[in-house]
C-alpha cells in the first residue's frame, strides 16, 4: 500500500509541474523536483539520474541531508 500512496503522489507531483511549467501560478521544477525524489526508489533511471546530479552537486545534497536529519 506504501508504495502504490508513493506511485500516485508522485506521477500526481509530476503531472502538477508540468502544468506547472506553463501556468505561472505554480512553480513546476519545484513539483517536478519532488515528484522525482518519490519515484525514485522504484525507478532506476531516476535514480541514476539522481545519482549524477548527486556527483556533480554533493554541497545541495549535504545540506538537504544535514536539514532532514536535524528534523528528527
Amino acid at each position: 500500500m506504501k508504495r502504490t500512496l508513493r506511485l500516485i503522489a508522485g506521477v500526481f507531483l509530476l503531472l502538477l509541474g508540468c502544468l506547472g511549467l506553463f501556468l505561472p501560478v505554480l512553480q513546476g521544477i519545484l513539483f517536478i523536483a519532488l515528484g522525482l525524489i518519490l519515484l525514485a526508489p522504484e525507478s532506476s533511471l531516476i535514480q541514476k539520474g539522481l545519482n549524477k546530479l548527486k556527483e556533480r552537486y554533493p554541497d545541495i545534497f549535504l545540506k538537504v541531508r544535514n536539514i532532514t536529519e536535524n528534523r528528527k
